[in-house]
């Protein structure tokens, strides 16, 4: 009995270890489109133009040179002048002309077409 005594029995401890693992799963698609809706319209712009409006005056001057033209704001003055023969030549301012800028604005309408681009996401869900 003696012998008996003296021996040792092992028991094994068992443990359990988890282990953790992932994997890719697709669950949902997306899918994007873009669409361009177009908006027809006026766009108002602001158009100036200028004429010259040019009035004869008749003038009988007589001047030893030719005038230079002059300019007052907006009208410019420019005289005509002619030779005459009198015993000796002189010049005469025979007209005048006399130039006004007028300058005019108005609105017109230009029809044109504005276009806009909208992105339309739609989500089509994957059965697992």
């Amino acid at each position: 009995m003696s012998d008996n005594i003296d021996q040792t029995r092992t028991i094994p401890v068992i443990e359990e270890q988890p282990v953790i693992g992932r994997r890719e799963v697709e669950t949902d698609h997306v899918r994007v489109r873009t669409v361009v809706e177009e908006k027809h319209t006026d766009v108002v712009a602001r158009l100036s133009r200028e004429e010259l409006l040019v009035e004869r005056r008749k003038v009988e001057r007589e001047v030893a040179t030719p005038p230079a033209p002059v300019e007052e704001g907006d009208t410019l003055v420019v005289s005509v002048v002619e030779e005459r023969l009198v015993v000796e030549k002189r010049l005469f301012v025979i007209e005048e002309l006399v130039i006004r800028r007028v300058a005019h604005t108005e609105d017109v309408h230009i029809p044109t077409t504005l276009k806009t681009m909208r992105a339309i996401v739609e989500q089509d869900s994957v059965q697992p």
